[in-house]
């Protein structure tokens, strides 16, 4: 064996700051008069910038790739024959010399994609969780507002015209026990400026409750969805007045359509 086949298995744990003691001090005053074996040692550890880079930044060049599967294969057969050599003399290097520059270069990589593929999956899964989350509050409140149509326990209440022939119409779908109020009208009149409409929930007892204040469209049509009403309050009927924009908190007279539960 010539000197600098000697120290060529030594130059990849020492571009990976692994090699200690004598073996360093020697490989070092080799290297001060060995032209090949520092070239080499500067493509080493080049190549193990390059590999470790690969796992965040673009694709190495082909050529590293290549020398880095000669230098594996070249440490495997130069640690087999330290290995061999180690039965009859006894080992010079600790367990992790003889582990090799190229295993712990291809653990660290792997450890590295491993964790970005983790980080990954977390972001997907805390996407999807956002997402079902929404979708989940949205069909809650689709069955909220469906409930007083659909449910057998709900009063309908039809709202018609008190003074002039039932055009004017108007359905309320109440469902107490859950607060929920849908309201649907058709062919109300035009108001005048700067009025509107308000919905009346007339109790069992006590006076009136403002059940929502709202402006027909073009064709006559409103709808009243879920107004703040008390808990669980039974309702004896439904009345619509005309009142200022804003609203009021007890009827102004007259009323102008009504309906008690069917």
């Amino acid at each position: 064996m010539t000197a600098h086949e000697q120290f060529a298995d030594d130059l990849a744990l020492y571009a990976l700051n692994a090699l200690e003691g004598n073996d360093r001090a020697n490989l070092e005053k080799h290297l001060a008069t060995c032209s090949d074996c520092r070239r080499e040692l500067e493509q080493l550890r080049g190549d193990g910038a390059l590999l470790a880079l690969s796992t965040i930044g673009p694709k190495p060049p082909a050529r590293a790739r290549q020398r880095l599967l000669d230098a594996i294969a070249q440490e495997t057969a130069s640690e087999t024959r330290a290995r061999v050599a180690a039965t009859t003399t006894g080992s010079r290097r600790s367990w992790w010399g003889w582990l090799g520059w190229a295993a712990t270069a291809a653990v660290v990589v792997f450890a590295a994609s491993l964790w970005k593929e983790n980080s990954a999956l977390k972001q997907s899964l805390a996407l999807m969780g956002s997402q079902s989350a929404q979708t989940a509050r949205e069909m809650e409140e689709m069955r909220r507002i469906a409930a007083p149509i659909l449910s057998p326990q709900a009063q309908h209440i039809t709202l018609v015209s008190v003074k002039t022939p039932p055009q004017p119409q108007g359905k309320a779908f109440y469902l107490r026990n859950r607060s929920s109020l849908l309201f649907m009208a058709n062919n109300l009149p035009a108001l005048p400026p700067q009025k509107a409409y308000e919905l009346w929930l007339i109790p069992m007892e006590g006076a009136p409750i403002p059940a929502g204040v709202f402006k027909p469209d073009a064709h006559g049509s409103a709808t009243v969805v879920n107004p703040p009403l008390p808990s669980n309050m039974e309702a004896k009927a439904f009345a619509i007045t005309v009142e200022n924009e804003a609203g009021a908190t007890t009827p102004t007279m007259p009323i102008v359509m009504m309906g008690t539960g069917e």
